[in-house]
């Protein structure tokens, strides 16, 4: 149990630091918060599929992460941050207070799944589902498809 706090105290600490650290608006920064938002989507994922047991602490860590950096999502994209950036799209600028809302939604969907805790695997594919419709919806908008 005390690797579990201790994983999960990491996991927070990093989010918060890079939140700090990341909000310069550049390429990586934004690759950044992606991928810590990825990664704890994939392992609500894994616990939604069952390769994982459900663990209450991966759950709530999980959805922490998604909830901070969908929040500062947007900062990144800000009136001085990095607009040569090829893999941005330009729709983001251009509709920016769609994607902000967008990033903003997605941020409140985790912020009720934290509040209302999923206690099992089956609720936590229905928090993922909902949060991957965010995730998705986004992606379709803004998101660059590479070829």
């Amino acid at each position: 149990m005390k690797w579990k706090a201790i994983v999960a105290a990491t996991v927070l600490a990093g989010v918060a630091l890079g939140s700090v650290i990341a909000a310069d608006g550049t390429h990586d920064s934004r690759i950044a918060l992606m991928k810590k938002v990825g990664g704890a989507a994939g392992a609500l994922g894994a616990i939604a599929k069952g390769d994982k047991p459900y663990d209450a602490g991966v759950v709530k860590a999980a959805l922490m992460t998604i909830a901070e950096n969908a929040k500062a999502f947007p900062d990144h994209f800000g009136p001085n941050s990095d607009k040569t950036d090829t893999e941005v799209n330009p729709k983001v600028w251009d509709n920016f207070d769609d994607f902000k809302a967008k990033a903003n939604k997605l941020s409140s969907d985790a912020e009720v799944a934290l509040a209302q805790l999923p206690a099992d695997q089956a609720g936590v594919g229905a928090a993922l589902k909902t949060l991957g419709g965010n995730c998705g919806a986004c992606h379709q908008a803004y998101r660059i498809t590479k070829n």
